[in-house]
């Protein structure tokens, strides 16, 4: 892998994991770090640049995160977005103030300063995503402005003898069409980077890591069947072969015949030389779950009996070092990173019990995004067709089912789900979309089915076009396939009265309901 790194200090904005994709998108690598990061971590680290995220915070507010103007006398060179913009200012000794006029979504940028690093190349009337309250009122000493909006002054700007850029905008989201343009040229001009970061290093590196790491030892890969877990799995036999188990927890929550054909993948009869262990534990799950209706607790649950189950079969193998899990990049930014909020604990981060009975817990595909995995997965000769198979939560319908959990509402799920995923299919939809599937709402209401009043449950559809499963938009299907499905989950799904569909994006929404 490549020593070249792009330091992303995190000040609680959402699209701070974006910021990082963004730039691995230029084949130069990029991490999130809370910004509570030392001057001194940063120096061992040595990142080729770094980047201060937005946020939701007053610079000029005392509680507001900050961090030490020593960071500019490292000689790496920094951009600012948004609020890292302002910080930059208020560190410099510049003034920040509230906007007179806020501006929010897509506004109309002229460039000042055609020659800037960061801007070279980038049109002099472009468009960029605002999303803001504060302004930079008054410039630091040393800097100029390369950039204004109508009623912003100081959209961007820097002093590029000291290699300080800043915009107010955020290049990193679609919304700025010539975002990408403006990471590149900070990445390549500004922090001379040689875009060294490719999956096929990856893979030849993580390797030989995992051979180091584990040695003689025994590992147990938690194997769902989806493609993080897949990847995960056919990454640690490439690099410790029979010296690792793989167990499927079948919790009952699996889309319909799902347990199956994850036997008939990686089982004894599949094409890949894996211990296989399958856990039969629905019931097992259903009476933990039972009266539980908060989300996050479900999460928990669902995650802390997947431990238990490991430890058990663990223990039934004998003598396993080690836990493998399929846990990505975006399962940990929602997690939580520093100070930043926890949109939503995972299973196999947030949920993970505070003691497990294993020496160490492997996650090798820790930092990658979603479509980083998927291109592992072909580098490592996964068949196409499970790649780039349709993504499934580790809680699994748990988190499709709003509320308390039944085996009754996990039928009308996985029955309405199987019509859902049949008709797209049928519609050549399928390669299009991002990620779609059906979920049940906690809301009951009253229909009429031949001559009889119903008082049945709601199913919703969701489906979302996204690249990066970090934001999404509402896919718009053809209303004629909706009907179609909707026609056919009231008449075969018992239980079910009306069909509704998800137009919500991410943000404001999570992809899953729960």
């Amino acid at each position: 892998m490549t020593n070249e790194k792009i330091m992303v200090l995190d000040f609680g904005g959402q699209y701070n994991q974006l910021i990082a994709r963004r730039v691995r998108e230029c084949n130069v690598y990029s991490e999130v770090y809370p910004h509570t990061i030392t001057l001194e971590q940063i120096r061992q680290i040595a990142p080729k640049g770094i980047i201060f995220t937005g946020g939701p915070n007053s610079v000029y507010e005392e509680s507001s995160p900050k961090y030490s103007r020593e960071i500019f006398s490292l000689g790496i060179p920094v951009l600012g977005i948004c609020y890292g913009s302002q910080l930059i200012a208020f560190l410099e000794d510049g003034d920040v103030s509230s906007a007179p006029v806020s501006e929010y979504g897509h506004t109309d940028i002229e460039v000042d300063d055609p020659e800037d690093l960061l801007l070279y190349g980038v049109s002099a009337h472009t468009v960029a995503w605002m999303s803001h309250t504060d302004y930079i009122s008054g410039l630091p000493e040393g800097f100029h402005v390369t950039a204004h909006s109508e009623v912003c002054p100081v959209a961007a700007m820097s002093c590029p003898g000291r290699k300080i850029y800043a915009v107010q905008f955020h290049p990193e989201v679609m919304h700025t069409p010539e975002g990408k343009t403006m990471l590149s040229n900070f990445v390549y001009r500004i922090c001379g980077c040689k875009g060294e970061w490719k999956m096929d290093s990856f893979v030849s590196a993580s390797i030989e890591t995992l051979k180091k790491k584990i040695g003689s030892g025994r590992a147990l890969c938690a194997l769902s069947g989806g493609v993080d877990s897949s990847v995960a799995a056919v990454l640690l036999s490439k690099a410790i072969g029979k010296q690792l188990t793989c167990v499927f927890v079948d919790h009952g929550l699996l889309r319909k015949s799902e347990g199956d054909e994850v036997e008939a993948v990686f089982g004894p009869d599949g094409p890949y030389e894996l211990n296989f262990i399958r856990v039969n534990a629905s019931q097992r799950y259903y009476e933990k779950l039972k009266g539980v209706t908060e989300p996050e607790q479900k999460r928990k649950i669902i995650g802390e009996e997947f431990i238990r189950i490991f430890e058990e079969e663990a223990r039934r193998i004998g003598a396993v070092d080690f836990l493998v899990q399929g846990t990505i990049y975006p399962d940990v930014i929602e997690s939580g990173l520093g100070k930043s909020a926890v949109i939503k604990s995972h299973h196999n981060v947030g949920g993970l019990p505070s003691v497990v009975d294993f020496k160490e817990i492997i996650e090798p595909l820790r930092l990658l995004f979603k479509d980083e995995v998927r291109r592992v997965g072909l580098e490592l000769g996964i068949p196409a067709q499970l790649v780039w198979r349709q993504p499934f939560p580790g809680p699994g319908l748990g988190v499709r089912i709003v509320g308390e959990i039944t085996p009754e509402k996990v039928r009308i799920v996985q029955e309405a789900d199987a019509i859902f995923r049949e008709e797209i299919a049928g519609a050549g939809l399928e390669n299009g979309l991002g990620q779609y599937f059906a979920a049940l709402s906690n809301m009951h209401s009253v229909g009429v089915m031949g001559d009889f009043r119903t008082y049945d449950y709601a199913v919703v559809l969701r489906a979302v076009n996204t690249s990066d499963f970090m934001t999404a938009d509402a896919a718009q299907i053809p209303w004629n396939v909706l009907s179609k499905v909707t026609t056919r989950i009231v008449n075969e799904v018992k239980g079910v009265n009306r069909v509704l569909y998800d137009c919500t994006g991410k943000p404001p929404a999570t992809i899953e309901l729960e």
